[in-house]
């Protein structure tokens, strides 16, 4: 049996008891200054992370689907010995902290929409027959192969409208101007399903994946009502055409807790769902026994517990177990590793993972 063809059997409900372990399904694994920290405490420099750990090989292409093409030239506005204040190549002033750069968040500052004229001229970054998102060699995902592939497939609000108009001017929008909401999500719908299109006649996908960050710790950041008013129609014409070509498997990925959006996904054909932080109450062995068969989960692995040692990692080893034996899931953490967890902590739980593979 294939990776490939495991994948698909275990997301399908099919093939329950066995291990998959992805290496990055929509999200990494491992933050940068993770690995750097790990190279001090034994990783072999310059190693294939995904090889020498024993991950699953899968792929996810689709042309950087919020991706501006151009990119705005990224731009220092002023520096201190701690800090930097960039304008981003998303058009983005933020500020930037120098020390562990790669695992602090910045401080959002200022943002390119504000009005429908800026958004008329970001438009002209956002055409989805532009050559550059189709310049990769697509050659070895057009022929048969034994991974499994997924489509990227866009973003209605964390990765699109929460970055671009900012959290806090994007939540008065939706109620100042909700024709503007409405004129900006008709456009992504369209340039999604462009761009969807343009891989679809070229590639057999197995899964696809939306991007959407929509989330917080308990709670989303718009009501589930408003969700369903704004959001959600604009999924069920690109999940129908998925639908249609084959792909059965159709991910959100959203960090917070998303389980009062979940139904709402599930109507519109969404049935994958990661990371499932547990930091923000989501509970993976819940939701299965909730929806069973008909959702795919991802992560649910508390990396806190890989920070606290070997008796709370065993915990996480025995929710993993429960999981695996009923199929539809997929081990991972929730969300990428920090560079707080020791290399020795890592590879107590990783061994853990593959001796249930062998069981």
């Amino acid at each position: 049996m294939t990776g490939r063809e495991k994948f698909l059997r275990i997301a399908r409900g099919e093939l329950k008891g066995e291990v998959f372990l992805p290496f990055n399904l929509n999200y990494s694994w491992f933050m940068e200054e993770t690995l750097q920290r790990w190279e001090k405490e034994g990783l072999p420099e310059k190693v294939n992370i995904r090889d020498f750990f024993g991950f699953e090989r899968i792929e996810l292409i689709g042309g950087n689907p919020y991706g501006l093409v151009p990119p705005f030239e990224e731009k220092v506005i002023s520096e201190t010995q701690e800090i930097k204040i960039i304008r981003d190549e998303i058009g983005i002033t933020k500020r930037v902290f120098k020390e562990h750069s790669n695992s602090k968040m910045p401080q959002w500052i200022d943002f390119p929409i504000k009005n429908r004229k800026d958004f008329q001229e970001f438009k002209k970054r956002l055409n989805p027959f532009s050559p550059s998102r189709y310049s990769f060699n697509l050659k070895d995902f057009k022929k048969d192969r034994d991974y499994p592939l997924g489509i990227a497939t866009g973003s209605f609000y964390g990765h699109t409208l929460q970055r671009w108009v900012g959290t806090e001017n994007l939540c008065i929008l939706f109620y100042d101007d909700p024709s503007f909401i409405y004129e900006m999500l008709d456009y992504l719908e369209y340039f999604f399903l462009e761009i969807i299109k343009q891989f679809i006649k070229e590639i057999n996908f197995d899964f696809a994946s939306f991007g959407e960050d929509i989330a917080y710790k308990e709670r989303s950041f718009i009501s589930p009502e408003m969700f369903k008013k704004f959001i959600q129609p604009h999924y069920v014409k690109i999940c129908k055409f998925l639908k249609a070509n084959g792909i059965e498997v159709i991910f959100v990925d959203s960090d917070g807790y998303i389980e009062e959006l979940i139904p709402l996904w599930i109507e519109v054909g969404i049935n994958g769902f990661s990371p499932l932080e547990v930091a923000a109450g989501m509970d993976a062995v819940s939701l299965k026994k909730k929806y069973g068969n008909n959702i795919v989960l991802v992560g649910n692995v508390d990396k806190r517990s890989l920070i606290r040692g070997k008796n709370e990692i065993d915990k996480e080893i025995e929710k993993i177990k429960i999981l695996i034996s009923q199929g539809g899931y997929f081990p991972a953490v929730d969300h990428s590793i920090p560079p707080d967890v020791p290399y020795e902590n890592f590879k107590y739980f990783l061994n853990a993972i593959k001796k249930l593979q062998s069981s």
